[in-house]
């Protein structure tokens, strides 16, 4: 998959998956593959954002809104974090098309 999203670019989780609370942060189950996966309290909040579709500027500001954090480090953060997601089947991303 090429992984190359624009700012504009929309991410939402696909609902394939439950989440409950683990420690700092959350434990996903992926329905369709039963994997489990653990997101700390900053991959928690993530998740929370994506629960309707966001862009990734909309879901990086959030989090340099909530967390103490260098732009260029929450950018690699956040993208590398979605990416994962994404390719485990647990979001989606949408591609803003241009008019």
């Amino acid at each position: 998959m090429n992984w190359n999203p624009s700012d504009r670019d929309r991410v939402v989780a696909t609902g394939d998956a439950v989440a409950c609370e683990f420690g700092s942060g959350l434990a996903l189950l992926h329905l369709k593959s039963n994997v489990y996966y653990s997101l700390n309290g900053v991959g928690a909040f993530v998740w929370e954002q994506i629960q309707e579709p966001r862009s990734m500027l909309d879901i990086r500001n959030a989090v340099l809104a909530r967390y103490s954090v260098d732009a260029e480090r929450c950018k690699a953060d956040v993208e590398g974090l979605l990416k994962g997601l994404t390719e485990a089947g647990l979001a989606r991303l949408d591609h803003e098309e241009l008019v």
